[in-house]
């Protein structure tokens, strides 16, 4: 059983920080949170310098900063269209609630994740003085002693209410039948409910230096004992997703998301091949 908090999903608050430290205006996402979640920069850099220095770093980092702006997107045509509540999957140092714009203020946010991850960013808010918003609910959950819906139920969740549902960062390191059981889950929300997530493509589907980067990372990892154990090829999963009964399922493919986050940059920043979001609609 897991007794400390994950050390991979602090890299993505680092690299949202580094967004807002060193890439060019206008700011795919715009996050002073995620700067002050995260610990000296002196002893994040050696621990992560073979991938900050590497030649394929500004768009591993576009990644990051991707999924968060687009699942943000999502949810704010999902709140549009009615959603009142928001589940975050594994939020880790996700920042949204402490930085929710008005159009939220209406939703009921939960973030779920592991009870040793959630205490150890409790702490981290607390010494930074950022507060708790009124609207967010923290559900700690353990996989190995408590169900979705049982932890779920525990914080009076409604399964009448139309839910959105982002899971980032967190589909390469389960198993098959783990990220299965969880997107049946979804589809006992109401119909027009959505997940958004992201995967990785298999190692043999890509190439060059950002097949190289990959490697680099999944070592990484491995050795932080968070190893990689799922991918996905973009039509086999559509197909997946829609046997299950998923009604719309929308692949944000590498060409889109450049034209819509990335066109007329000037700092380097485009999408990745090997990482891929998806949106599933119930």
């Amino acid at each position: 059983m897991q007794a400390t908090p994950s050390r991979t999903c602090e890299i993505t608050a680092i690299m949202r920080a580094l967004h807002q430290a060193v890439d060019h205006e206008p700011k795919i996402l715009v996050d002073a949170i995620a700067p002050q979640l995260i610990e000296s920069a002196d002893r994040l850099d050696d621990r992560l310098l073979p991938t900050l220095r590497h030649s394929f770093a500004k768009r591993w980092r576009a990644g990051f900063v991707l999924r968060s702006r687009y699942a943000e997107d999502c949810l704010a045509d999902a709140v549009g269209q009615g959603a009142g509540q928001y589940l975050i999957l594994g939020a880790g140092l996700d920042t949204f609630a402490y930085r929710q714009p008005a159009w939220a203020n209406s939703l009921r946010i939960y973030e779920l994740d592991h009870p040793a991850t959630q205490s150890w960013k409790r702490n981290r808010l607390a010494a930074s003085n950022i507060d708790v918003p009124p609207n967010l609910t923290f559900v700690p959950l353990d996989f190995e002693d408590i169900s979705l819906a049982d932890a779920l139920h525990a914080v009076n969740f409604s399964y009448t209410s139309k839910t959105f549902c982002s899971w980032l960062g967190v589909t390469p390191y389960l198993t098959a039948t783990a990220i299965h059981a969880t997107l049946e889950f979804m589809l006992s929300f109401p119909p027009t409910s959505e997940i958004v997530f992201n995967f990785v493509l298999p190692a043999d589907a890509v190439s060059g230096i950002e097949a190289e980067a990959m490697m680099l990372t999944a070592q990484k990892c491995a050795e932080a004992g968070e190893p990689w154990l799922t991918s996905f090829l973009p039509d086999n999963l559509t197909g997946v997703l829609t046997a299950i009964g998923f009604r719309d399922v929308i692949h944000l493919t590498p060409d889109e998301a450049n034209r819509r986050y990335f066109r007329h940059r000037r700092d380097g920043l485009e999408a990745r091949l090997g990482e891929r979001l998806v949106r599933a609609i119930v």
